[in-house]
């Protein structure tokens, strides 16, 4: 059905698109330090973006009706970074689908 090549890019592309936040691409192509710097990479950027949100519960749980939302201005840094992940991460798609589409006759 299909042959070696495009087998090969169809799995790369599956396990890029279902785990590219924990760098299972990288541990597939059998890349371990970079899996193990994309899964630390991705973890800071959810983490800090979670941490500098301006919507913090315990904020609102003291029932108090000043609603003060300042944001962080440090919440532009996990912003940008993540922003560029998922830029690199939709290149390496489009580079998948044109090796899958280039494969040999």
């Amino acid at each position: 059905m299909f042959r070696k090549d495009e087998k090969k890019a169809i799995t790369r592309l599956a396990v890029l698109s279902v785990g590219w936040g924990l760098g299972l691409d990288r541990f597939y192509e059998g890349k371990a330090k970079d899996g193990l710097l994309s899964l630390i990479g991705w973890a800071l950027i959810f983490g800090s973006f979670m941490f500098l949100a301006p919507c913090h519960g315990y904020d609102y749980a003291s029932g108090t009706k000043e609603m003060s939302q300042s944001i962080n201005p440090l919440i532009v840094l996990p912003i940008g970074f993540g922003i560029y992940g998922i830029i690199l991460v939709v290149r390496k798609g489009f580079r998948l689908l044109r090796q899958f589409e280039s494969a040999e006759d």
